[in-house]
């Protein structure tokens, strides 16, 4: 049984000179479900389509957001951060220092000094083999993991440019390899954040088994919630993890902030399994007596994604893509989160502290941008919590 990565792409190219058209990549379709009963079960939520124009510099394309368009929106300062992110994903990305310092030089962000990306010595961003040894590369779905990757350490770090970036590469993506990494993950220096940008199915003794792997002392966890409309899915339905929703960034034709809606193939809901947690209790009359999903939400429509470098070959095709899904929410909250803490908050002693802090400042909108419209499946956006946004979007750094 394995695990996918939640993101949906566009690719954008770089350096070429290409016409620009827009078309339908190939969907990537899960591996059907192993023998293992201990294994989670998963659904693919990769959904990868193409928009191919010269190169992000070139682009005139006002929807699409970068680091700087998205600290505007969500009220938040270009420099801050400290100590460490870690970002979980499966497999070797190869040339990630490389990307990281390529999208960091673009954008005017701290650069990794070092040319060895596995040195501990380190001050920006480091690789770190979970099973002690370099995972396998090469191919176009690992490729795949690896375009994860380059979003999930690119804008961690575009939000919390002074903190150290972590990319644990797990062994693979099965249940076992991605969960040991999340191990490894909370043991490294300096880590307060790990984010987790992938999912499966939840599981009947998910409670016993696998909720307390979100549990170590000074560390928060968070989870993309999915991108299937009203279905989410296990890390993010642990009360153990901030569960990570998905909004519509809305702007006019000359790229001014107008709005933002609930995007509506944000995976969100009430667990199947999991009781309401009490830091929940609030919002009972939403969730009712399941823990309900998702805590925070933050760009994740396709339409209004962000530019990522990744030159690991995908389908041929290397450079810039514009990344959308509540893949990015997840890193980028991590990197909300950290900024915050660094900022005078204080890091949270654990996710349960850092939930506490979230929803006693539900309806501060000096905290959170209350999103009011929009649609998924059978929920919908509404005035206090809602299940597609949480409590709402980032508004500056009280209340985290």
């Amino acid at each position: 049984m394995k695990f996918y990565p939640m993101l949906v792409a566009a690719w954008i190219g770089v350096g070429c000179s290409l016409p620009a058209v827009a078309g339908q990549l190939q969907v990537l379709v899960p591996e059907s479900a192993g023998s293992n009963p201990w294994d989670r079960g998963v659904r693919s939520h990769t959904r990868l389509r193409v928009l191919v124009v010269p190169n992000a510099a070139a682009s005139t394309t006002s929807q699409f957001n970068t680091p700087a368009t998205l600290r505007a929106v969500y009220n938040l300062p270009s420099t801050g951060g400290s100590g460490a992110i870690a970002i979980v994903d499966a497999y070797h990305y190869p040339t990630a220092l490389a990307d990281f310092n390529a999208f960091s030089s673009y954008f005017g962000m701290p650069k990794e000094t070092s040319t060895v990306a596995t040195a501990a010595g380190n001050q920006k961003f480091q690789v770190v083999y979970a099973p002690g040894y370099q995972p396998q590369s090469g191919g176009n779905f690992i490729a795949s993991w690896n375009m994860e990757a380059a979003l999930d350490i690119e804008y961690a770090h575009a939000m919390a440019p002074n903190a150290k970036i972590y990319l644990v590469e797990a062994a693979s993506d099965s249940t076992s390899d991605l969960d040991y990494a999340v191990r490894v993950a909370a043991t490294l220096t300096g880590v307060k954040e790990v984010s987790m940008s992938w999912g499966g199915s939840e599981l009947s003794y998910e409670a016993m088994f696998y909720d307390p792997l979100f549990t170590a002392s000074g560390v928060v966890y968070l989870a993309s919630g999915g991108d299937s409309s009203d279905e989410m899915e296990y890390p993010a339905a642990s009360p153990n993890v901030v569960s990570c929703g998905g909004t519509s960034v809305n702007r006019n034709t000359s790229g001014a902030f107008l709005s933002e809606t609930g995007w509506n193939d944000t995976g969100c809901g009430p667990s199947v399994y999991e009781p309401r947690p009490s830091y929940q209790n609030g919002v009972a009359s939403v969730v009712g007596t399941k823990r309900g999903v998702s805590d925070l939400s933050f760009d994740a429509n396709p339409n209004t994604g962000v530019y990522v470098y990744d030159s690991t070959p995908l389908w041929g095709e290397a450079g810039w893509w514009i990344l959308g899904g509540t893949s990015v929410a997840s890193p980028s909250l991590a990197g909300v989160l950290n900024l915050a803490a660094s900022s005078g908050n204080g890091f949270a002693a654990n996710t349960a502290a850092e939930q506490a802090r979230i929803y006693g400042n539900l309806g501060n909108a000096r905290a959170f941008r209350d999103i009011t419209s929009g649609t998924d499946g059978k929920f919908s956006c509404k005035a206090g919590y809602d299940f597609i946004t949480g409590v709402g979007t980032p508004n500056g750094l009280v209340g985290k």
